[in-house]
């Protein structure tokens, strides 16, 4: 019998191809917001890195505060970032070791409605938002609706309010907005991704809420803009700091970005009711959670290295699903800040 001797190099570089084709699977799960791109993002990174695999499960900012906290996925997303407990609460299970905040895209909470026979988008102030949402408002041609847009036809219709009923980040948004605007809001009902409704009924995520809407006529709920767009429904626009009605698109939500003139080193910040005039008031920036310590080292470059490819190629992207890029400085921060996984 004749004996093959493996040349020891060849063998080496053999295992190594096969370690580097080895699949890394990556589990997250958190917010609705900005899961159409998420979804377009961590499929296309699959088809240029196929070993890699990113899973992502969109079931609101919530849930993905909790998971990544329990360590049940590998990351998290919310459109809120963590309070102060949530931090402590993560560092506490993870022997002292943080998590990071590391923005993605910008989006905009909406009031979208299902009003028949409008031309042309309602105007709300922030007084007429607060009282639909505390109740106080009730019917759609009350003086607080009416007087925003003379000559429109409003109906003597109830107000159906449709909110979210999961732990959500376009809950934060919408309600860290309404408590910079409303003293009664704020000391009855406050800002926090899950809060005590006053009225209204309640649709898991925003597929959920946009889906309730479209079935319920005279009905309004906040919804984020893509979902408003894609399901081509109508929403209104919102009065901001500087008196003009504004509505969310692009230019809006990226000129409220622009009111951050010093992002704080944890990316940890708030844009809603910012000044200037073209600024859309119910903007948000949304942010993918990452653990600052990560053992296993696949796992780790891969999500570093997605990192880098969000910041770069990623933001030319964002602007075809109605979602405002990064501003440059905030990209050049985060991309320094991907050194503190480890």
């Amino acid at each position: 019998m004749t004996r093959r001797i493996l040349n020891p190099i060849l063998g080496i570089a053999f295992l190594a191809g096969t370690v580097s084709a080895q699949q890394v699977l990556i589990n997250g799960a958190g917010a609705t917001f900005p899961y159409p791109m998420y979804s377009k993002w961590f499929n296309e990174y699959h088809q240029k890195n196929p070993s890699i695999q990113i899973n992502y499960q969109s079931q609101g900012s919530g849930a993905g505060i909790q998971q990544v906290t329990a360590g049940t996925v590998d990351f998290g997303a919310s459109d809120g970032p963590m309070n102060d407990q949530q931090l402590q609460e993560f560092k506490d299970k993870h022997n002292g070791a943080g998590i990071l905040h590391f923005p993605t895209v910008l989006g905009a909470a909406v009031p979208a409605y299902n009003l028949p026979g409008l031309t042309a988008p309602l105007n709300f102030t922030s007084e007429a938002l607060a009282g639909i949402f505390l109740g106080t408002v009730k019917k759609w041609n009350d003086p607080a609706i009416a007087n925003a847009n003379p000559g429109v036809k409003l109906p003597a219709a109830d107000i159906i309010v449709v909110h979210r009923s999961d732990g959500s980040g376009t809950t934060y948004c919408w309600t860290d907005y309404l408590s910079k605007v409303n003293k009664e809001w704020e000391s009855k009902v406050g800002r926090a991704t899950s809060v005590q409704w006053p009225v209204g009924l309640g649709g898991k995520g925003n597929e959920g809420v946009a889906g309730q809407i479209k079935q319920l006529r005279n009905s309004i709920g906040y919804i984020e803009l893509i979902y408003a767009v894609q399901n081509k429904m109508e929403y209104g626009k919102v009065k901001n700091a500087a008196g003009d009605f504004v509505l969310a698109d692009l230019a809006s939500v990226t000129a409220a970005a622009g009111s951050v003139k010093d992002m704080p080193d944890d990316f940890r910040v708030s844009i809603t009711n910012p000044p200037g005039k073209g600024a859309y008031p119910i903007s948000t920036f949304t942010w993918l959670l990452i653990p600052q310590k990560i053992p296993d080292a696949a796992k780790k470059k891969a999500l570093t290295d997605f990192l880098r490819w969000m910041l770069t190629t990623g933001q030319t992207q964002t602007e075809a699903l109605d979602y405002a890029s990064l501003p440059k400085a905030v990209v050049t921060k985060e991309e320094k800040a991907i050194a503190k996984i480890q």
